[in-house]
């Protein structure tokens, strides 16, 4: 398996690379954001590590552009900041997992070997509900053929909420799921994005699709 790494610090990118390739993985290190960014779109790797802050193009910046062209490589984000708000951000511009500088090597596997069984996982085209339509490949929504804006995270919630048609999925289980471990906030943040993706629905017409189960959490209506 090819892994890329996209780091400016050149001690740490070499330790990271001695730490895969101690794990038998190819890696080719990028130094600084637009190298990476043309790296990352050639979607000839199994997964990347992406840091932050770097020359040219940040960290954040180069996973929002690789999910707006249709590159589906599973990306850690990899940075010294901890604040939830960062995480979220990274989240949301498509990141599928976040590990703060300083980590641990273990952590770092285990976090890199879930990012990779994630990646082998089948996917399936598209979701119908009604006409409600989740493309998964493509990370879009449609209904009636208008496009909803949805960020990385809402699009993440919207999909699960539809492989779990019209049964009631809780807070906790949407936290985990989605957010897996790389988030460790309260299970409100759930309702916050929830209650943005029914008003990016109510505006297109599609009025009334998620129901909340009080007391336990939340249901998408087919």
């Amino acid at each position: 398996m090819r892994i890329l790494v996209v780091e400016d610090n050149l001690e740490i990118a070499a330790a990271v690379r001695a730490m895969l390739e101690r794990r038998k993985f190819g890696v080719h290190v990028a130094t600084d954001g637009d190298s990476g960014l043309d790296a990352l779109l050639d979607a000839s790797y199994d997964a990347a590590v992406v840091d932050v802050v770097l020359p040219g193009r940040d960290g954040f910046t180069i996973c929002r552009t690789a999910r707006d062209q249709g590159i589906q490589t599973p990306v850690l984000i990899l940075t010294a900041r901890d604040a939830v708000e960062d995480r979220v951000r990274g989240l949301d511009a498509g990141a599928d997992a976040y590990l703060v500088k300083p980590f641990i090597e273990k952590e770092f596997a285990a976090r890199l070997r879930a990012l990779l069984r994630r990646g082998r996982l089948p996917v399936y085209s598209k979701i119908a509900v009604g006409e409600l339509v989740i493309d998964q490949g493509g990370r879009s929504a449609t209904y009636k053929d208008n496009p909803v804006a949805l960020t990385a995270t809402e699009f993440r919630i919207l999909k699960y909420l539809a492989l779990n048609l019209n049964l009631v999925v809780s807070r906790e289980v949407i936290l985990e799921r989605v957010w897996g471990d790389s988030f460790d906030g309260q299970s409100k943040i759930v309702d916050v994005y929830i209650s943005a993706i029914r008003r990016k629905l109510a505006a297109i017409g599609a009025r009334k699709r998620i129901v909340t189960v009080w007391g336990v959490g939340y249901k998408l209506i087919g």
